[in-house]
């Protein structure tokens, strides 16, 4: 409940000015820890003295200083430094305290009139120097800390106070005021901390006497009533705490002080009694007040006691007035205790259970409290964070010519080719624009033999050695020496020779040594060439000979297909050299950018899979290797540099990148790295902690800092936070990842654990708390802290921490910014987050234009990006818990929409989302009574766009995560769930849970139930439970099988044996499987509550009876036994019998509509001639010519395509005999076949004069287009699908025979499939209509989503009720074209659901647009809905009675103008 302002460079730096006065003007009870332990000084006789401008030995003493006022008034005094000296000094004594360096004191009375000011002045030119002082009280030799210290001051190990000067030019300043009776002296010391120096007098402490010393005001007199007054108002401020006498006494005179200073101001005796005793009610006497203080509760008890209030209200964000208000309600119910009998002890006791105390420690510790008002969001324009990039394939880009190695890449595949044994390891180093290659090989015998070759020009010499341990160079046993080696003392020095491969046309030197040692465990060399050693990357090149080649279980190996193999291929070579440290494996990275890059989106896929891996600890982070933490930092430097430029330079990859540097740390020129190795140094000086846990991590720190130093920093505060209870050590390390066994695997192992001493808990607070903001700047790019630090700027000064450490702030940061930046960190810990969120996204929107923009600090805006994005996923999380209102739940949804679709690109489905939950709210705020129901479609589309981008996720990087995860021997869980993972660590996983909690909302709102019912059957069946439904399609099962599947998209069959499909997923009701359930009584059904499903999951094995009605369905578990002689005479049945009639070519290639018969077309193309000029006019019929039966066997016998006919006579025998494989070369030998001249004549014929335009008047190519759409629906005819539903019910495919229906394409608003009939309840009274936005291939085909439906009374075709809303994202746009329609004698046969088996191809391609419903009238605009929903409705009606019996009819609307297309 504390109010204070944190001391973390943020803080300090950015707190505007209102927020700080309205900060020191708060008031909060705070908690100190600890006890006080003084320090003993020198025991020194001081003389008494009148003389006050003498000094004798080392004790300054002053004169009673003696002011008149009629009646001398002491004072209550206390302590504070001032920045300047009091010009009212008027002793002073001069000091020398070594070569030209003075010491001036000044002692004298306050300007104010009362109260002494000590001045001290010193030519010590240091930038840290401190006064290292306390104070001393009458007959005490000890040390005291006045609670009321200076600003800047610190206190050490509890024992004194420092004081910082402050420099003007040559001098160092400091000025103390003392108002303090008690206090009777100063005594103090200098320390120069830049230099590590102290100045003392005569090897002793300056001493400063002050008792005896009456400071009075003269001509001031305050009545004694008042003081009262005062003393107990300052008694309640203090918490009505138990005085002794002396205390008293000193509160009195303390009260007497405050009102001289009113009247000194000017303020009259009148007016403050006035102001006085309105604020105390009543006069109050010393004795009321004294009397009233015994029995007052001490704070620490109230604080605790205002905690458990505070959990009790859901940790509400009080203002600093409210605190005050609830720190006064918890002392009255404690007060009420007391007068109850219970004893302080017995309270404490009560209340003080369990942890509470460390509760009420952090609390007090962390908790800030600031203004809680809201940002003012500016009116962003949704469209404005478009980021939209053509999709790319997901296979490795190889390069159109053929790379051209190099001559060391030359002479390794030569000698590859040469070695006949196993490689232990081959690792090429780039030299300049030269190559130094290192090959080993494991011998049979067990010895190594090593391979060294350049391509340097000038002669080169081998300077090495062999290494028993890490880090040694030793000289090796003369028989591993080759030829013309020169031993010097500790290692080697051989030329490189040119090498004599056989068949080389290059030129390099070549080196080979044998080591039959198997003790030495490696090989260290440098180069030397010209007079220049040549080395890797500034240190020793290092060979490991006891790497031994992984050996890779061959059934977790893929192919590699999908990923950027040959760049995983060298990531896996690279391995055991990035194992070294983090500077090796950030200086491979930053090398492999550049491939990557080439490589495209699969090569950055590679990167980040590393990346992740290392960053989640699966790959070994440090082996046998020191490095120092500057020149790791340096490393990641140089990495995100160039990440940096790949960001600026290739926006279609800025996705992936940004996932990249999440998995990486901020680095930073090599000082900020060297930070981390200087600062510890200067903690363990600080706190007196050189051995132990601290010694084994500082140890850890110098050998190899890692990600790790973070959580052990953390650790240690909760540790010492938590009054040194070693549990909470543990339980932060092992939250975040880290064992003891861990600890133990470090090359710098940590054993101990943390044993502090109480006296160094505020000193390791601050020390800790400064080194993890280095840690954090190093390892952690994603750090808010200290992203915003790196962006806004900062200057570390004092603290012994890196004094003069300097960040710019990077320019060009917009206006207010950093206002919106302090905002973020002072509601960052807030429980009601609502503003939190929007406080960031405003800094993210602020930040987006920056982040397209070149900027040499690019890399800083990025990770600060990064670091608000991660920021805010944990305080969504921290929100749940109080969201149940819809439209809470609703606005938090939009926000965290908008924060992801500030994080991905191609966003455009999550911003049309966003708009439509927009469209949500507005409807839910006038009182739309459909707004549940549009909101429930707007849900589904959002679950619809986080399953893309899920799909799109794991199609991208799960391959390589197992491609790489099976070389580098990662943990095959790890593996497996590296794409979930990842999803999980963003936006998307909170979307997801938010979703979840309001769909049952609005489906209870909306009065949609939990089932929607597509083919209402009343079955009996054993449940199977299965992930997808097309990979059972295939299978017969023996029983009656009701089928869990949890993904049906549309196009799949249902399996023989099944008698139910229970799904998750909604498929249109006009989709291939929903209307092959209707025709074969299956029941189809969608379940739309997750917890029902997943019951029905939990009975798979058992016999359940279905029993679906039109928004529900009922089941129930029944005995085997129980199955009714129905059941099992149906299960008995034979398949109806079906039969399909050869279709003959009767001698015309094209025929018009009137020429449509049954002889030469299907049901489609014979119902679209029917109703021409029988429906009302405002129904148009689209005009309609066909290729007829036969045509495709025709085409196939003519001799121009006599070869493409034996291939297919060839692969349909393969066909016959069960070589399914071969459906897809069918159709692709289809698609060679040639147009006879007869054909091209007669369709162009037909066309023409049937109004239509013929493609070929175009151009020869237009033509072509239409004769490769007319071979692709022949070519349907062995569709996957097609085929096997012919095998299904025992169809001859044979005789399976494709007419084509050519018509029209016009441009369409909508599309729509009336049935007259509705197919979910059917009932024959209501006629039920699906309507989609463009074609209407979205609504047949196996696009996902749901389309707008509703339903309409035929007895009222005016009154069209909505059932739900669309939520499909996509629709299909073409211009005006042609469309080839399959047409085959199998589509309307009785009892096989031939339709939508066979593909509909237009001549043109459709443009796939992302659909904006918000602006859609149709959805928006009530009187266009009803009007348009009620003219299909009133066509469906005039269909169904021209044919006089049920009917589908499959139409698109333009303008308010119906076609009917089917």
């Amino acid at each position: 409940m504390s109010n204070t302002i944190g001391n973390s460079l943020f803080h300090q730096s950015f707190l505007s000015t209102k927020v700080v006065e309205h900060r020191r003007k708060s008031i909060s009870p705070t908690c100190h820890y600890g006890s006080t332990v003084s320090q003993k000084q020198t025991n020194l006789l001081i003389p008494n003295s009148s003389i006050s401008t003498s000094f004798i030995g080392n004790r300054l003493t002053m004169q009673k200083a003696n002011f008149k006022m009629g009646k001398r008034v002491a004072i209550s005094r206390s302590v504070r430094a001032v920045l300047a000296a009091d010009s009212s000094s008027r002793l002073t004594e001069n000091f020398s305290l070594d070569q030209n360096i003075e010491l001036q004191v000044d002692v004298g009375s306050m300007a104010s009139g009362y109260g002494i000011v000590v001045n001290i002045q010193t030519t010590i030119n240091s930038s840290g120097l401190l006064l290292h002082w306390g104070a001393l009280r009458s007959q005490t030799n000890q040390w005291t800390l006045p609670q009321k210290r200076p600003v800047g001051t610190m206190v050490y190990k509890n024992q004194a106070l420092r004081s910082p000067f402050v420099r003007t030019g040559s001098l160092a300043s400091l000025s103390i005021e003392i108002d303090d009776p008690a206090i009777d002296a100063l005594e103090f010391l200098i320390f120069d901390e830049a230099n590590n120096k102290w100045f003392k007098y005569n090897g002793g402490n300056f001493h400063i006497k002050l008792s005896n010393a009456v400071l009075e005001t003269p001509g001031v007199l305050v009545p004694e009533d008042l003081v009262q007054i005062q003393a107990y108002l300052r008694w309640e401020r203090n918490g009505k705490q138990n005085y002794s006498t002396e205390k008293q006494k000193e509160e009195y005179e303390a009260a007497r002080m405050e009102l001289l200073d009113e009247l000194a101001r000017g303020t009259s005796v009148t007016d403050l009694r006035a102001k006085l005793t309105r604020s105390s009610g009543t006069s109050q006497s010393k004795e009321q007040h004294v009397s009233e203080s015994r029995g007052s509760i001490p704070d620490d008890i109230v604080q605790i006691q205002a905690y458990i209030r505070w959990e009790k209200a859901g940790k509400p964000n009080y203002s600093p007035e409210q605190q005050i208000v609830e720190f006064e309600e918890a002392r009255k119910e404690l007060q009420v205790e007391l007068e109850k009998g219970a004893s302080l002890d017995d309270i404490r006791k009560k209340i003080s259970k369990g942890d509470i105390q460390s509760k009420v420690s952090e609390h007090m510790a962390k908790k800030t409290y600031s203004r809680g008002e809201r940002i003012q969001r500016k009116k962003w324009d949704l469209m404005s964070l478009l980021t939209k990039y053509a999709p790319e394939s997901v296979r490795e880009k190889l390069p159109t010519e053929p790379t051209t190695l190099s001559a060391i890449q030359r002479f390794s595949a030569l000698m590859e080719d040469r070695i006949v044994e196993p490689l232990a390891s081959k690792k090429i180093y780039k030299l300049g624009e030269k190559e130094l290659l290192v090959l080993v090989v494991a011998k049979p015998s067990g010895n190594k033999r090593v391979y060294l070759a350049t391509d340097i020009e000038e002669p080169v010499v081998l300077h090495w050695a062999l290494s028993t341990k890490l880090g040694e160079w030793a000289a090796p046993p003369s028989t591993t020496l080759p030829v013309d080696s020169v031993p010097l003392e500790q290692a080697v020095q051989t030329k490189f020779t040119l090498s004599s491969v056989e068949f080389q046309s290059f030129k390099v030197q070549y080196l080979e040594i044998t080591i039959e040692d198997e003790n030495f465990v490696g090989m260290p060399f440098v180069l030397l060439s010209g007079g220049n050693w040549l080395k890797n990357n500034g240190s020793d090149f290092y060979i490991n000979l006891k790497t031994e080649s992984k050996k890779i279980s061959e059934d977790k190996v893929s192919d590699g297909r999908g990923t950027a193999k040959s760049l995983l291929d060298e990531i896996s070579e690279l391995e055991s050299e990035a194992q070294k440290s983090f500077m090796h494996r950030f200086n491979i990275a930053a090398d492999l950018m550049e491939h990557a890059v080439d490589a495209g989106e699969l090569g950055l896929a590679a990167i980040l899979v590393w990346m992740r891996y290392m960053a989640t600890r699966q790959l070994i982070w440090n082996k046998n290797y020191n490095v120092k933490p500057r020149e790791i930092s340096r490393a990641q430097d140089r990495l995100t540099d160039i990440l940096q430029d790949s960001y600026i330079n290739y926006p279609q990859y800025r996705e992936i990148i940004r996932m990249i540097m999440s998995t990486v740390g901020r680095g930073g020129e090599g000082d900020v790295g060297q930070r981390i190795r200087d600062e510890i140094l200067v903690i363990q000086r600080n706190n007196d902690c050189k051995g132990g846990m601290m010694e084994e991590w500082h140890q850890k720190l110098h050998n190899n800092t890692s990600p790790d130093d973070v959580v052990i920093c953390q650790a240690l505060i909760d540790y010492i936070q938590g009054d040194f209870d070693i549990r909470k050590y543990w339980k932060t390390l092992n939250d975040n990842g880290i064992t003891k066994e861990r600890l133990l695997s470090y090359d710098r192992a940590i054993h101990s654990e943390p044993n502090f001493r109480m006296d160094q808990k505020d000193g390791f607070l601050r020390d800790l708390g400064n080194y993890l903001r280095t840690l954090k700047a190093v390892h952690s790019g994603a750090d808010l802290e200290s992203a915003i630090a790196n962006c806004m700027g900062y200057r570390a000064e004092g603290e012994g921490f890196m004094v003069g450490v300097h960040v710019n702030p990077v320019p060009g940061l917009p206006s207010g910014f950093s206002d919106l930046l302090q905002f973020i960190m002072e509601h960052l810990e807030d429980k009601n987050v609502e503003a939190l969120l929007e406080g960031m996204l405003e800094a993210r929107q602020d930040l987006r234009p920056l982040l397209f923009q070149t900027n040499n600090r690019l890399k800083d805006l990025l990770f600060l990006d990064l670091a608000i994005d991660s920021a805010f996923r944990t305080a969504v999380e921290r929100g749940f818990e109080d969201l149940s209102n819809p439209e809470k739940i609703m606005y938090f949804i939009s926000l965290v929409i908008e924060n992801l679709a500030l994080s991905v690109d191609n966003n455009e489905d999550l911003i049309y989302c966003l708009k439509g939950w927009n469209l949500a709210q507005t409807m839910l705020n006038s009182g739309d009574g459909h707004w549940a129901l549009y909101a429930k479609s707007v849900l589904d589309r959002t679950r619809l766009s986080l399953a893309s981008k899920g799909e799109s996720y794991h199609q991208l990087l799960q391959p390589s995560a197992e491609y790489l995860g099976a070389h580098l021997g990662v943990d095959d869980s790890a593996v497996a769930v590296f794409t979930e993972e990842i999803i999980r660590a963003g936006s998307a996983a909170s979307l997801s849970l938010l979703l979840n909690r309001l769909d049952p909302i609005l489906r209870q709102t909306a009065h949609l139930g939990s089932w929607q019912i597509i083919s209402p059957v009343e079955v009996v069946g054993f449940v199977v439970v299965v992930d997808k439904l097309l990979s059972v399609q295939d299978k017969h099962y023996s029983k009656p099988t009701i089928l869990v599947a949890n993904s049906v998209k549309g196009e799949e069959e249902i399996p023989d044996g099944a008698v139910a499909v229970l799904t998750p997923d909604m498929p249109d009701v006009l989709s291939h499987v929903s209307v092959r359930a209707r025709n074969s009584k299956v029941c189809f059904a969608t379940c739309l509550d997750g917890d029902i499903l997943t019951s029905i999951q939990t009975k798979e094995g058992k016999l359940l009876r279905l029993k679906p009605t039109s928004s529900d369905v009922v089941y129930s578990e029944v005995k085997d036994d129980e199955l009714s002689s129905q059941d099992s005479l149906n299960e008995d049945l034979p398949a109806p019998s079906l039969t399909l009639v050869r279709k003959q070519f009767l001698g015309r290639y094209a025929i018009s509509a009137n020429e449509f018969t049954n002889d030469m077309v299907g049901a489609k193309s014979r119902n679209i001639a029917y109703v021409r000029g029988k429906v009302p006019t405002w129904v148009n019929v689209p005009t309609s010519v066909a290729l007829p039966f036969g045509v495709f066997e025709e085409v196939l016998s003519n001799d121009l395509n006599k070869d493409v006919a034996k291939k297919l006579q060839v692969l349909k025998k393969d066909l016959d005999e069960g070589n399914f494989d071969v459906l897809g070369e069918i159709r692709s030998i289809v698609l060679e076949l040639s147009a006879p001249v007869e054909l091209v004549t007669e369709l162009k014929e037909k066309m023409q004069s049937s109004g239509m335009p013929w493609p070929g008047d175009e151009g020869a190519e237009r033509w072509e287009s239409a004769w490769m759409a007319i071979k692709k629906v022949w070519a349907s005819k062995w569709n996957e699908r097609a085929y096997f539903s012919t095998r299904k019910v025992k169809l001859d495919h044979d005789y399976l025979c494709m007419a084509v229906l050519v018509q029209e394409i016009v441009n369409a608003d909508y599309a729509f499939v009336i049935h007259t009939t509705n197919p979910s309840s059917g009932d024959s009274s209501e006629i039920y209509t699906e309507v989609v936005k463009g074609l209407g291939e979205t609504l047949v085909g196996a696009y996902p989503g749901r389309a707008l439906s509703f339903v309409c009374k035929k007895k009222d075709l005016n009154a069209p009720q909505i059932l739900g809303y669309p939520s499909k994202p996509f629709g299909l746009f073409i211009r005006p074209s042609i469309i080839f329609r399959s047409d085959s004698n199998g589509e309307d046969l009785e009892g096989y659901a031939g339709a939508g088996l066979y593909d509909s191809v237009p001549m043109d391609e459709e443009e796939k647009v992302v659909l904006d419903y918000s602006s859609d009238p149709l959805i928006i605009d009530t009187n266009f809905r009803n009007s348009i929903l009620s003219k299909i409705a009133h066509a469906g009606s005039a269909i169904e009675e021209l044919y006089g019996s049920p009917q589908d009819i499959e139409e698109i609307g333009s303008t308010g103008t119906s076609f009917c297309s089917r």
